[in-house]
């Protein structure tokens, strides 16, 4: 596959698809220690054909994006976060954490080897970067590897669903993770048990699905790749807390600006039956999609229409535009959550 190069690119319609760019990050971990990572031009990896990663799914990975600011700079938004979740998910599953800091410096140089790529400012676009580690070695029986990949890269994206505009949602009758599984971990199994769920949501005119919780199926879990939020009738920041869904960095800031805001936030269980006509506005929120405004789900063969399928509700529209306005440098970062990159 030829190198991506900006001269193929329109910045204003991107789409959220993978461009081969110069630059990507490798190390790998053997022997009981990282070996030194480094910048290199291959975006192939080779892999024995009994890698551990191919049959028993011992991956983790992270998105994070770098942002142009008006004065040209670019900005990372809580790429620590990042770091910590990551080594959190790999924790659970039983692969050797890649170095919090170490993270942090290597996404920096992606960044930068690539920084002709990052869209320039207000075209709605951004650098996605996907940092992920695999277990390599090979291995038949199930175990866990004793070897590693960690790798970084990145690529120019647009909008990732419809951007700012209301879209339809429907509750799905599957699980997105088990109770009790690897819910919270950023792994691959997780998404993968989506593809159906969300694939048959999109053929009955949908945008994604909603999941509820896998013990019950009482309460709101989150979508197929971002978390749920509502904001009630009297103006409260309402998102669920559950043990069976992904921390989400989105929803952690959200939950800080939306207190700013005075929106009184919470992070509770929602009981879906119960509450789900008490939301004004609702949306979902991730690093991806950062906000999507939700403008109706679909329950039980009823739907439930929030502030409007066609405009955008004003406080969903003040949260997204406080937490984009930082991302992006035009408001002021009064929780030292932006890492300049240059």
């Amino acid at each position: 596959m030829a190198k991506e190069t900006v001269a193929n690119l329109d910045w204003n319609h991107l789409g959220f698809e993978y461009h081969d760019l110069p630059y990507s990050f490798n190390e790998e971990f053997k022997d009981g220690q990282w070996q030194g990572g480094t910048l290199t031009e291959s975006s192939t990896l080779t892999l024995s054909e009994a890698a551990e990663v191919l049959h028993y799914g011992q991956e983790v990975f992270e998105g994070l994006k770098a942002y142009r600011t008006k004065d040209g700079h670019i900005n990372l938004f809580r790429p620590e976060e990042n770091a910590k979740r990551l080594a959190n998910s790999a924790k659970r599953m039983l692969m050797e954490p890649y170095p919090e800091d170490k993270f942090v410096e290597a996404v920096k140089q992606v960044v930068l080897a690539n920084e002709e790529f990052v869209p320039p400012y207000g075209t709605g676009g951004s650098l996605y970067i996907r940092p992920f580690l695999i277990g390599t070695q090979p291995i038949v029986g199930v175990a866990p590897a004793d070897t590693y990949t960690f790798h970084i890269y990145a690529t120019p994206v647009g909008a990732y669903i419809n951007g700012l505009a209301p879209s339809p949602y429907t509750v799905s009758n599957y699980d997105r993770a088990a109770g009790a599984g690897t819910g919270q971990a950023k792994t691959s199994g997780n998404y993968a048990s989506s593809l159906l769920p969300e694939i048959e949501a999109k053929k009955a005119g949908f945008a994604d699905c909603l999941y509820l919780d896998p013990r019950e199926h009482k309460y709101i879990d989150e979508f197929s790749g971002a978390n749920f939020f509502g904001i009630t009738k009297d103006g409260q920041f309402v998102t669920p807390k559950s043990d069976s869904i992904l921390p989400s960095i989105t929803k952690k800031s959200l939950l800080v600006l939306a207190d700013d805001l005075g929106l009184n936030p919470i992070e509770r269980k929602i009981e879906i039956d119960k509450e789900l006509d008490d939301f004004a506005e609702a949306g979902a929120m991730g690093t991806a999609a950062v906000i999507s405004p939700v403008g109706s789900l679909t329950y039980k063969g009823q739907k439930h229409v929030f502030y409007s399928e066609k405009e955008v509700g004003p406080v969903t529209t003040k949260l997204y535009n406080t937490l984009y306005g930082i991302q992006e440098g035009d408001l002021e970062d009064t929780h030292g959550w932006i890492t300049h990159v240059k």
